[in-house]
C-alpha cells in the first residue's frame, strides 16, 4: 500500500522521475561521491545498465558526473541542486499523504502501528544482522 501510496503524481510532479531513478539519487545522496561500480552494487544492477541510468539522470539535471582527482579513470556522482529538490519534493509529498491517512485513524490505531513497525524493525535488522537502535523505538511516538 506505501508504494501505491507514495507513487508519484507525475501530472503534479515538476520533475516526474521513475523509481529506478528516485532509488539512484536516494542512494547517491547517502554515499556521495559513489563511484559508478558501487552504485551499481548498491542498487543491484549490472555496469552497463547503471552507466545508462546515470546518462539520463544526468541528462535530466538530477546528478553530476566528475573524475576522481586521484583516479582520472574513475567517475564520482553528486546530486545537482535540481536532484536534492526532486528527492526534498518527493519526501514532502510522502510525508502529506502519509499523514492524511494517518489522520484516518484513530490514537489507539495509531499506537497499534507504531508497535507493529518497531517489531517489524527489530526483525528486519536481526535478518540483515544490523543493529537495532537503542531504546527499540527509533523514534516511534504514540502520535506516530
Amino acid at each position: 500500500m506505501l508504494e501505491v501510496l507514495w507513487r508519484p503524481n507525475h501530472e503534479a510532479a515538476a520533475t516526474p522521475v521513475p523509481p529506478s531513478q528516485m532509488r539512484a539519487l536516494t542512494v547517491i545522496e547517502q554515499r556521495d561521491g559513489i563511484n559508478l561500480r558501487d552504485l551499481g552494487e548498491a542498487l543491484g544492477s549490472a555496469p552497463p545498465a547503471v552507466s545508462r541510468l546515470c546518462d539520463r539522470l544526468e541528462a535530466a539535471g538530477l546528478v553530476q558526473r566528475s573524475r576522481v582527482s586521484t583516479n582520472r579513470r574513475e567517475i564520482e556522482l553528486t546530486l545537482s541542486r535540481r536532484g536534492h529538490a526532486v528527492l526534498a519534493d518527493t519526501r514532502t509529498q510522502r510525508v502529506q499523504r502519509t499523514a492524511e491517512v494517518l489522520q484516518r485513524m484513530s490514537a489507539q490505531q495509531r499506537r497499534a502501528l507504531a508497535e507493529s513497525l518497531a517489531v517489524f524493525r527489530d526483525a528486519a535488522t536481526g535478518l540483515m544482522g544490523l543493529d537495532a537502535r537503542p531504546g527499540g523505538s527509533a523514534g516511534l511516538s504514540d502520535t506516530a
